[in-house]
């Protein structure tokens, strides 16, 4: 079967995998038929603990094309290399420094992506032609697995259209992909829900160029002085190069509706500003009960503001589900504090960016 039907789309199979049944038949089978997929040079959305990616083997340039078309992502964005062991990092990268090495300790597997020289293995259309290559082992045992049997290292950027809200599903991804990718491998909803901390460990501080589930103080107390990446120009919605990580750009994580970024005690005011309109609320839980039953509001119960685990699990899904509700604004309050809540607020400030072409 070739996967390509009769109007010219391809058909996209959905592979139920959960991850404590991985040593089931049923199982086996639907992983083996995801990892043949992409060594046939085929796209695959697999679950991670952040987000789904769409995957493709990392050192196959035509096969990462294909991420390219099927997401419509413009070639200045670089991707991310999913590893399953050291072996196959070393297959992507020529040198790991000190400092690389203590976080991989620490946060291996997990949500940390790293930036190190590339080997000439990797295709420029990987790194967007740039030197380092972003490099994560995801510790989601699905996602290990599914990279293990193909036995490749898998180029994965987040399984939905360019600038679209990150899938924490699989019907997430079918929503942007369907017809578009071989195969979407099911393991139900992502833990985290944000995509990984980006940081370039070659340089001396080292710079995160995203905020993640590894905070700027974790990488600190493990590996030395760290900094927030700071663009030395306006960040464009359209680059004149390439960008130098992975989800630096400016408009991405973007529900169709717009995006109102409020200050928690402003949140009342600002739905009651907006009449004459369809209102979506990222409603903390037990927040503004007097929203409840109004005709032109529908609240989204995003968790318990305390616990900002949980507000990073329910953001994408939040989004997605009240932009399927029709609503024309999405009202949010803004997390305040470090740690998780400074991944949170660059999310919502990408989601809620209106940068047009800036040429």
């Amino acid at each position: 079967m070739d996967g390509v039907l009769d109007n010219g789309e391809m058909e996209t199979v959905r592979l139920r995998v959960r991850p404590e049944e991985l040593g089931s038949a049923e199982a086996a089978l639907a992983l083996a038929l995801a990892a043949g997929l992409l060594r046939a040079g085929q796209t695959v959305a697999i679950p991670t603990e952040t987000v789904y990616g769409l995957a493709a083997n990392a050192l196959d340039a035509e096969a990462v094309g294909k991420i390219f078309a099927a997401k419509e992502r413009p070639g200045w964005d670089p991707l991310i290399v999913h590893v399953s062991d050291r072996a196959m990092l070393e297959r992507v990268v020529v040198e790991i420094p000190e400092a690389a090495e203590r976080l991989m300790e620490a946060f291996w597997p997990g949500p940390l992506t790293l930036l190190l020289p590339r080997s000439a293995a990797v295709p420029d259309v990987v790194t967007a032609g740039r030197p380092l290559v972003g490099v994560r082992m995801p510790a989601h045992a699905v996602a290990r697995e599914v990279i293990a049997l193909a036995g490749v290292p898998l180029a994965a950027p987040s399984a939905n259209r360019f600038g679209h809200t990150s899938p924490t599903t699989a019907e997430h991804v079918l929503a942007d992909l369907d017809g578009r990718i071989a195969a979407v491998v099911d393991s139900g909803p992502t833990e985290c829900g944000v995509e990984s901390t980006v940081v370039d460990a070659t340089q001396t501080p080292m710079v995160v160029y995203r905020p993640g589930a590894v905070t700027v103080e974790q990488i600190r107390a493990v590996a030395g002085e760290a900094e927030m990446f700071v663009a030395g120009e306006p960040v464009r919605a359209v680059p004149r190069s390439a960008m130098p990580a992975p989800g630096v750009g400016l408009r991405h994580y973007a529900p169709k509706a717009r995006v109102e970024l409020v200050a928690a005690g402003e949140m009342l005011a600002e739905v009651e500003a907006r009449r004459g309109e369809r209102v979506g609320v990222m409603l903390p839980t037990g927040w503004l009960p007097e929203l409840a039953g109004r005709e032109a509001v529908v609240s989204f119960d995003w968790g318990r503001w305390e616990v900002a685990e949980e507000l990073a699990k329910g953001l994408f899904a939040g989004l997605r589900w009240l932009d399927g509700e029709g609503v024309d604004v999405i009202v949010c309050p803004v997390p305040e504090g470090d740690g998780l809540a400074a991944a949170l607020r660059d999310r919502l400030g990408k989601a809620a960016s209106r940068a047009g072409v800036d040429d």
